[in-house]
């Protein structure tokens, strides 16, 4: 199971906390977080594999995060990466609404 933790104005010394793990894909090498090379805004851990994350931040503010959505049996090899999903937003500069309007439309290329 995936999960995400979010706590807005709970700590004295931290205005926002937040945390997630990775529990799937195994299989697939990852990179613990850190600022990546080729995009030195984002900070986040990596999927080496395809390239995403689960969860990361950027310079400017901007934070997404994802959970597991499974269907076994459904994965399909040539499908996108639902990590490419946090990555893209966090490169991008729509609001999410947008964001989020845009790839309702295109969910059905992602596992």
């Amino acid at each position: 199971m995936c999960l995400a933790l979010l706590a807005c104005d709970t700590h004295p010394r931290y205005r926002l906390i937040l945390a997630a793990n990775r529990d799937e894909q195994y299989r697939r090498p990852s990179k613990v977080a850190g600022f990546w090379q080729d995009d030195p805004q984002i900070l986040a851990g990596r999927d080496l594999e395809q390239g995403g994350t689960w969860l990361g931040v950027t310079l400017k503010g901007r934070f997404a995060f994802l959970t597991n959505y499974r269907q076994p049996g459904a994965e399909r090899p040539d499908a996108k990466s639902r990590g490419i999903l946090v990555s893209d937003f966090l490169r991008g500069s729509e609001a999410p609404e947008a964001y989020l309007a845009r790839i309702r439309r295109e969910d059905a290329d992602y596992n």
